[in-house]
């Protein structure tokens, strides 16, 4: 149980309340995560925390504040400035040291719900496609896997020589360069798709898109691409789609209800999963897991949003954590309890009585609930009374 920063706090409590609601028994056990540990210890990610994962192998997961490099030095104790800490996020550190590299972010429409994405049909009127759409973003490699410089030492330069396009670089001085690296290996691109298409399999979807960027990125999303038609072979009763990310993410409002299942590396996954979440209810509604071999934790996808920590009442939306607990029930084989839980979150959005702010598209504050938003435990309160 791994509440993290600002409203990871919040959510992470009520989760907690449904799946005792639901009737699910385990034993909760606290572990630190989060700024307060960079800043006190120069880690966000305390050994003592790995360690419980090691031991535990699930994670319940709230959510983080990470700060670009310079505000992070800045807000370290001052007896740990210039030892060489260096601030990374927790979620990737963990996702790298459990190689938690499947990351799975379903973006599926409750019927209902005021945020649901909405067009204009052609007579003149609208309609409201639903969205049942689940991504496997790569969650170790890519442009996230952190092997990238400012100012990069020589032998580096040397290396990224040897290749004819740096020649347009050779002359800029290593002081004004920085460089990031976009890595996929065959093995975690294998297993990914892989896992996807028997997600695919499993769950009746009947098309799986790799979402990549091969016309440009001819290397590592050609790989990808290559080992995908060699792996659809074996599934031949699931289309395999390609599509560019620029054209998808064009594509996204065009013909949301088409796409099934979706993988791509990690930082277009990361792009196409915020793009599809959007269009089932934004952050309040978009739940993830980062599934290992072992290892599996469970998070929504939104951030701390510190703004709204100290709130009294609180007002955050609390589905996104409570679907993501949903999903580590299913990783277990509780698929009834989760059942359970979606049926009843499902309830109490059709039924439209219990509104958070953002299902009310009102401005979060201090005066959401005078405006008539209902606070973070009246949603978990309705979810329970509905199990």
């Amino acid at each position: 149980m791994m509440p993290g920063d600002g409203i990871g706090k919040t959510v992470l409590p009520e989760a907690i309340r449904v799946l005792e609601a639901v009737g699910f028994e385990a034993e909760y056990v606290h572990a630190d995560i989060g700024w307060d540990y960079w800043c006190k210890e120069g880690n966000p990610l305390p050994q003592r925390t790995t360690d419980l994962l090691h031991e535990y192998k699930l994670g319940l997961f709230g959510a983080i504040t990470s700060k670009p490099k310079d505000a992070a030095e800045k807000e370290l104790d001052p007896a740990l400035k210039g030892k060489g800490y260096v601030y990374f996020s927790p979620i990737v550190s963990m996702r790298q040291l459990f190689n938690l590299d499947l990351c799975v972010r379903p973006c599926i429409s409750f019927k209902g719900n005021p945020l649901n994405f909405i067009r204009k049909n052609g007579k003149g009127g609208y309609e409201e496609p639903i969205v049942n759409t689940v991504i496997f973003r790569q969650g170790t490699e890519g442009l996230y896997a952190g092997i990238e410089w400012t100012n990069p030492p020589e032998n580096v330069r040397e290396a990224f020589s040897t290749h004819p396009k740096w020649k347009a670089f050779k002359d800029v001085p290593p002081e004004e360069l920085a460089i990031s690296t976009r890595i996929v290996t065959k093995k975690a691109t294998v297993r990914i798709l892989r896992e996807a298409f028997e997600y695919a399999k499993r769950f009746g979807y009947k098309n799986l898109t790799l979402c990549e960027k091969p016309n440009v990125l001819r290397e590592t999303s050609g790989m990808m691409f290559k080992i995908a038609k060699e792996i659809a072979k074996e599934y031949p009763d699931i289309a395999l789609w390609d599509t560019n990310i620029d054209a998808q993410m064009m594509w996204l409002t065009k013909n949301p209800e088409e796409y099934g299942v979706i993988v791509a590396e990690n930082m277009f996954g990361d792009i196409i999963s915020d793009g599809f979440a959007g269009l089932v209810g934004g952050l309040g509604f978009a739940c993830s897991a980062n599934i290992g071999e072992e290892v599996a934790v469970f998070e929504p996808t939104h951030g701390s949003a510190p703004k709204y920590q100290e709130l009294n009442p609180s007002i955050v939306n609390p589905i996104a954590m409570i679907l993501s607990a949903c999903m580590m029930l299913e990783h277990i084989g509780e698929t009834e309890k989760s059942q359970n839980i979606k049926d009843a979150i499902a309830k109490v959005v059709e039924e439209g009585k219990i509104k958070t702010y953002d299902m009310l598209k009102i401005k979060g504050g201090a005066d959401s609930i005078k405006n008539g938003a209902n606070t973070t435990q009246e949603m978990t309160d309705a979810i329970i009374s509905k199990l």
